[in-house]
């Protein structure tokens, strides 16, 4: 049974690929729903050395290498995560797939809702991926999905997400459809 439509809300779903961003990363990190308090973050990077133990327990608990996909794999990624979601009827605005993550501004329903969508087409992205002929993982556990709170809100997580094409992120804007990488980003 489809949730009433007018209770859809935006969000800006983020996610990383495998390895992307693990426990004792040093750019800081958090653990599961913050059970443990941990100094600094991505902005405010926690003194050096201060998680190189869990970082390096980390490591070691891999399964594989860490995914950095390579720029046409960003594009097939980013391609079957937008078709899912379209599928599920979700209204998006626009994707953008990087090197090792993902970032997806769309309106759905709240509650369990954006996690499981994001879920099926991360999933159906990794079926897309080996069909390809990629071997192994692609993406971390889970999806954060965060509630865009006014438009104001929403117009900046929209030009962030397009932004990331300067990055060489594959993008597609609900305008413009496909936009082309900035090529000279993976030079």
């Amino acid at each position: 049974m489809e949730p009433d439509r007018s209770a859809w809300k935006w969000f800006h779903c983020t996610s990383h690929t495998y390895g992307a961003w693990l426990p004792g990363d040093p750019r800081g990190y958090r653990t599961w729903k913050h059970h443990e308090h941990i100094e600094g973050d991505y902005k405010n990077p926690p003194p050096p050395g201060m998680y190189d133990d869990v970082f390096k327990r980390s490591l070691g608990l891999m399964k594989q290498e860490k995914v950095v996909l390579p720029p046409d794999y960003r594009r097939i990624i980013g391609r079957a995560v937008l078709e899912k979601l379209h599928e599920v009827q979700a209204q998006v605005l626009c994707v953008s797939m990087s090197a090792t993550h993902l970032h997806v501004l769309a309106k759905m329903p709240p509650g369990e809702f954006p996690r499981k969508w994001l879920g099926m087409a991360k999933k159906n992205a990794t079926f897309a991926a080996h069909a390809c002929r990629w071997v192994g993982n692609v993406w971390a556990k889970r999806s954060k999905p965060n509630p865009i709170k006014d438009r104001r809100h929403q117009l900046n997580t929209y030009g962030y997400i397009l932004r990331h094409r300067k990055e060489g992120a594959w993008v597609w804007d609900f305008r413009r459809g496909e936009l082309q990488p900035d090529t000279k980003a993976d030079g």
